[in-house]
């Protein structure tokens, strides 16, 4: 559940803007047939800041219904008695485990971010995985914390993404010994991370390239440092062009692009631009992604 590729899953709109079940039925579909190892519903990349808590819910159950691999359902909140409730909705759909996001705006000091994340692990059986972006939130989950929330019991790992190998490397040299997992936040640290000692990838990219993805862990794991090195490199260009603008922009426009259901974005995001979408097309056709 906390190895391998776990993509970031979007959410798919209808022409009404309302969440398409159908839409997430067929990206999870595409996603299992590519040999990911579990799916991440709700997160940065499914838009769950402009999801009403009402759709938030309806995104899990149905990425519940319809996975055969573990859902990792996103239930954080800068509000801990949100996150609370999102994370025991959660875990009574039938969800294997939960992603909690840092809570974002607030800035709480490091007393607080111990609290909000022991409230909900206290609260709650499921297995959680905290997530750490600070580019996103405005707040770095310090090494030491981690190490303090790794003792929990059902606390199992950290999505990291602080873009700071020095800090990944921090957190293992503190946890050692303990059961966490350490899994890659950033598509183009994947393999690095791997090779201090990470699990796996919440990828953006394997949204559209799911094989790929896999196969560089799986080369990775069987001891094939070349090939998966040969595979980073052939994914580094759509990397690239997937953070062109911010996520989820353009991996929402890729699935449209590579035929599965993607809808529109929901504001305050807006379409990508012409100049990028051209970056972004060139870099799928690169790949044989469009067909």
């Amino acid at each position: 559940m906390i190895e391998g590729v776990l993509p970031a899953l979007i959410t798919p709109f209808t022409k009404d803007n309302r969440v398409d079940k159908d839409g997430i039925r067929q990206n999870i579909e595409f996603l299992v047939d590519g040999g990911v190892s579990g799916v991440v519903p709700c997160g940065t990349t499914g838009e769950a800041a402009t999801l009403s808590i009402k759709e938030h819910e309806k995104v899990i159950e149905y990425a519940v219904e319809f996975s055969s691999v573990p859902v990792v359902a996103g239930t954080g909140s800068n509000n801990t008695t949100e996150a609370l409730e999102l994370t025991k909705y959660a875990q009574d759909a039938g969800a294997d485990a939960v992603l909690l996001i840092t809570p974002y705006y607030n800035k709480p000091n490091d007393s607080g971010m111990l609290k909000h994340f022991m409230t909900i692990a206290e609260s709650v059986d499921i297995p959680i995985i905290i997530y750490n972006v600070p580019s996103r939130t405005g707040i770095n989950l310090k090494p030491e914390l981690t190490a303090k929330l790794a003792k929990v019991s059902n606390i199992v790992g950290i999505k990291e993404a602080s873009g700071s190998l020095d800090q990944i490397t921090r957190i293992f040299e503190l946890t050692k010994g303990e059961d966490f997992a350490v899994l890659s936040g950033d598509d183009g640290l994947t393999l690095p991370i791997l090779s201090i000692g990470g699990t796996g990838v919440i990828s953006v990219v394997a949204n559209v390239a799911p094989k790929l993805v896999v196969s560089m862990i799986e080369a990775f794991r069987n001891g094939d440092r070349e090939k998966a090195r040969e595979l980073h490199l052939t994914l580094a260009p759509l990397i690239r062009a997937m953070f062109l603008e911010t996520n989820p922009i353009p991996v929402k426009k890729a699935v449209e692009l590579i035929g599965l259901p993607a809808g529109n974005l929901r504001l305050p995001l807006a379409p990508i631009s012409t100049d990028n979408e051209k970056k972004l097309k060139a870099a799928l056709n690169d790949l044989h992604l469009i067909k």
